[in-house]
C-alpha cells in the first residue's frame, strides 16, 4: 500500500510541470502575435499616412503637411511610433524605413515602408533570437 500513494504525487507532478509548460507557450505565443500585429498595422497605418500627405499638401513638418520624398520623413515615423506605442513592445527598439522608390511623393508614386522589431521573449528558457517585421506599400493618393 506505501508505493501506491506516492504514484498519485508522481502523477501530479508530471501534469502541473505539463499544465505549467503549456501555459507559459499559450501566453508566450499570444503576445507574440499581439507585437507583430502591432508592427504590421504600425507599417499600414505609416503608409496610409504617407499616400494621403503627397506633394499636393503644404510643405512643412506639421502633421498636415506633405510628407517625403526624402528617406524616413519625421511625420511618417512619429505617426508609426505613436501607433505601435499601444502594443507591449518598446519602441525604441523599432526598426522603420520609409521610402520613396522614385524619389518623389507625387500623386501616383509609391512608397514603402518596413517595420521591424527584435521580439523579446518574457520566458527565455532557451536564447534565441527573433525578429518580427512587416513591410507595406501604397500609392500616394494626393
Amino acid at each position: 500500500m506505501n508505493r501506491r500513494s506516492g504514484q498519485s504525487l508522481v502523477e501530479f507532478a508530471l501534469v502541473a510541470f505539463l499544465t505549467t509548460i503549456t501555459l507559459l507557450f499559450v501566453i508566450e505565443a499570444s503576445r507574440m502575435v499581439i507585437v507583430y500585429a502591432a508592427v504590421a498595422n504600425a507599417a499600414r497605418e505609416g503608409v496610409r499616412f504617407a499616400i494621403t500627405h503627397g506633394s499636393s499638401r503644404a510643405t512643412g513638418s506639421g502633421s498636415s503637411d506633405a510628407a517625403g520624398p526624402g528617406s524616413n520623413p519625421a511625420q511618417v515615423i512619429a505617426v508609426i511610433d505613436n501607433f505601435a506605442g499601444i502594443a507591449p513592445l518598446t519602441i525604441g527598439k523599432l526598426v522603420i524605413d520609409v521610402t520613396y522608390p522614385n524619389a518623389s511623393n507625387a500623386p501616383g508614386q509609391t512608397v514603402n515602408v518596413t517595420v521591424v522589431y527584435p521580439y523579446d521573449p518574457l520566458i527565455t528558457f532557451f536564447p534565441s533570437s527573433l525578429r518580427l517585421g512587416s513591410a507595406s506599400q501604397g500609392v500616394i493618393l494626393f
